[in-house]
């Protein structure tokens, strides 16, 4: 019966446009979602070597039923197999009687072994764990590492610099295997449930990107690496309620805003005697992050970043490994947050080095001298650097991805690392997109990815400075032609005025549009610092939105102030201490103005939907302005903020106690009451990073207020709801259901 009500709905559709059964398009949701009918192929590990003038990838050998290491000669296209797949096949059949499957893989520094990653499991949201095999290419000798140690157990596996040893983390402790022995050496012995060594905790992961948490010293003899220890710091409780006869309780440690950190700090152990020595960074270490630390090449110090609570000022350390000295060299300092940036590269025979700031309203990439007492702008104009690409000290120039004329795009520029002269825009510019750069260290080759909305991702090999196309890698041809065949109305990208300020948005229309006609609108958002929709690239929810255009609904997303575009420091920080807020008025503001601005739009059947920061702009939005919008779906939702986690939320709104007002009104679940529409609610029960508890906070709140709603839940599915068989086909028919009946 339900099948049958939407196959009528979406006849009556039809017949309200003049439609015809022939008119009805052949795009799917199992097209989509199920057979990946349109997704596009990529460029699968490739690896720039040393000799930038080679570059080496991973192709499947069929016949072997595993995968090659090729290289490819930049200019001739000569290839050739460095490592057949019948060399990664295991000795002992208990390891597999098929070569290694590569999830990933990385050359020694002399290019006499090869380390390959395999059997991964995921930790939180990627495969960080897993086996490590290193293959001797003199000897053909293939050796698994760890032996003893539990199987797929291994993370962030690595050669140290003379290529003679490998060091790994395994249950929270770090251990080094020489590889002529292949016997494991625990480097540290206290790493437990608490305390963890070389890696990091779910916080550090999510917000600082900290995953890898150990860096070899030049001279192998050292390893510097990260330690929390996590006690204090509040525990969340995930429950699995359908993979046994009894619930099973998953605890993870989990600082939600305002609450205690886990204590983090660095460390030296000695290879010889595997003493560990401590930096005394300054300040507390729960209420600091050392967020990034490095090796300065060819020496015995370390340069560490430390972030305070508030992250509102970045403090640069040169810590000396042998004395364990700390020198304070570099403060950076902004009246709303920073963030991190890897962007760092020592120039002038270790004497200076970049650095990423805002300072003077723009992301600029600056020199900096050794001791921090001078300071060079490389970059200059009025526009954000959006991307370091490569960092040319002998050719001096630095190139980055920017697009000062339209913040939608990005294109390839160059700057000479003298400051001297213009930003020089490298991509031909009649390619209107999207472009990205994989380059060799001499800048003489890179793999270009172009694409744009309608476009899928095209990959070819260039020559720089020209930008010539030596030979195209994939056209993906193929999957756009099928794209094309059906018809579909192209993304068309406008401005909205929203209280003096120029908001960039797209739509799209049905196929058979009329504009006599008056079209309800689908309205998707995000809103958050972390991310923006409105961009001229092929999105992953392109072909969603394109299926519902097809139902008869215009769909829209603008992006208001706040967002992560680069329009300048002031765009992206007017939301400091309001995240929730600024936007959800700018938004209100941008939609009447898109009522006035395009008469076919229905304003009295507007729906909004979002995932993440979206649902809970979803639900301000439909909470705060519900003469505005009417329906909605909220998809792993914080409802409120103060179940989030203290480095992401702190950021952008500082601490609770500081600003109770901004956290209460930038919260949906303060304004439950005030829901008049339909509205669905969709969370998964395992989302380790929005929880599930956000959810049910919400639903008790709107059942207090005795509104009515629908919810849809998924067990043991995580934030991105994609786990277990038929999940994202089912997500999406719910929703399409749930608009066909309420839009």
């Amino acid at each position: 019966m339900k099948r049958l009500f939407l196959a009528l709905l979406i006849s009556l559709f039809a017949l309200s446009h003049n439609a015809t059964a022939q008119d009805i398009p052949a795009l799917t949701l199992e097209d989509i979602f199920q057979n990946r009918a349109y997704s596009p192929r990529g460029i699968r590990s490739l690896r720039w070597m040393s000799d930038n003038k080679t570059y080496s990838c991973i192709e499947e050998n069929f016949e072997a039923q595993g995968f090659d290491i090729v290289q490819y000669h930049a200019a001739s296209g000569k290839r050739t197999i460095l490592v057949p797949a019948e060399r990664l096949l295991p000795s002992d059949p208990a390891d597999g009687t098929t070569p290694l499957y590569i999830s990933d893989y990385t050359w020694s520094e002399d290019r006499s072994k090869l380390l390959v990653f395999t059997n991964t499991q995921r930790v939180w949201r990627y495969h960080t764990r897993g086996d490590y095999w290193v293959l001797d290419l003199k000897s053909g000798l293939l050796k698994k590492l760890g032996k003893h140690l539990e199987p797929a157990s291994l993370m962030f596996a690595k050669f140290s610099p003379d290529s003679k040893k490998v060091a790994y983390v395994s249950k929270n402790n770090i251990y080094a295997e020489d590889l002529t022995r292949y016997v494991p050496e625990q480097l540290t012995h206290d790493g437990n449930d608490y305390t963890i060594n070389g890696t990091f905790d779910w916080v550090y992961e999510e917000e600082l990107n900290c995953r890898d948490g150990f860096r070899w010293s030049p001279d192998s003899r050292s390893i510097a690496y990260w330690q929390s220890d996590t006690r204090g710091t509040g525990t969340f409780y995930m429950i699995n309620n359908i993979d046994s006869l009894y619930s099973q309780v998953i605890p993870f440690p989990y600082p939600k805003v305002g609450t205690t950190n886990a204590a983090v700090k660095i460390g030296v152990v000695n290879l010889e005697n595997t003493t560990t020595r401590w930096f005394d960074i300054p300040g507390d270490p729960r209420n600091h992050y050392p967020a990034r630390m490095e090796f300065i090449p060819d020496s015995e110090e370390v340069l560490i970043q430390q972030l305070n609570r508030l992250q509102n000022t970045n403090k640069v350390f040169v810590g000396n490994t042998t004395t364990m000295e700390l020198h304070h060299i570099l403060t950076d300092r902004d009246d709303a947050f920073l963030n991190i940036h890897d962007n760092i590269q020592w120039l002038d025979n270790r004497q200076s080095f970049t650095w990423t700031s805002e300072k003077d309203g723009w992301r600029h990439l600056y020199k900096i001298s050794r001791d921090g007492t001078q300071e060079q702008l490389i970059t200059r104009g009025d526009f954000d650097v959006i991307q370091i690409v490569n960092i040319d000290a002998k050719g001096g120039y630095v190139y980055y991805l920017a697009s000062p004329d339209n913040p939608i795009e990005q294109y390839l520029y160059r700057s000479r690392l003298d400051g001297r002269g213009q930003a020089e825009c490298m991509s031909p510019v009649e390619m209107k997109g999207f472009h990205s750069y994989q380059m060799s260290a001499n800048s003489a080759y890179a793999i270009h990815e172009y694409q744009a909305s309608g476009t899928f991702p095209q990959y070819q090999l260039i020559s720089l400075p020209g930008h010539k196309t030596i030979r195209v890698m994939e056209d993906n041809s193929s999957v756009q032609q099928a794209f094309n065949k059906l018809g579909l109305a192209p993304k068309e990208f406008f401005r909205l005025q929203a209280g003096g300020v120029d908001l960039d948005a797209w739509m799209v229309k049905p196929a058979f549009f009329d504009a006599s006609k008056k079209y309800p609108v689908i309205v998707y958002i995000y809103g958050e610092p972390a991310g923006a929709t409105v961009q001229n690239r092929w999105d992953g929810y392109d072909l969603w939105h394109q299926y519902m255009a097809q139902h008869g609904y215009v769909v829209v997303s603008i992006d208001p102030r706040g967002t992560k575009t680069p329009r300048g420091r002031e765009w992206r920080k007017s939301i400091y201490g309001k995240v929730g807020i600024v936007a959800t008025e700018d938004h209100a503001l941008a939609m009447k103005q898109l009522f006035l601005d395009f008469p076919f739009i229905d304003s009295s059947r507007v729906g909004i939907w979002g995932w993440s920061g979206g649902g809970s702009m979803t639900l301000n939005c439909l909470f705060k302005h519900p003469d505005i919008y009417h329906t909605g779906i909220a998809v792993a939702f914080v409802s409120l903020q103060e179940l989030y986690d203290t480095i992401y939320q702190e950021r952008y709104m500082g601490l609770p106690e500081e600003n109770k007002e901004s956290y209460l009104n930038g919260s949906p679940l303060h304004f439950a009451q005030n829901l008049e529409g339909a509205l669905m609610l969709i969370h998964g029960t395992a989302d380790d990073n929005v929880h599930y508890q956000s959810f049910e906070m919400l639903v008790d709140r709107l059942i207090t207020h005795n509104k009515l709603f629908s919810v849809m839940t998924y067990p043991m599915r995580s934030h991105s709801i994609n786990e277990r068989k038929n999940t994202t086909l089912h997500l999406y028919r719910t929703m399409e259901k749930f608009w066909l009946e309420n839009l």
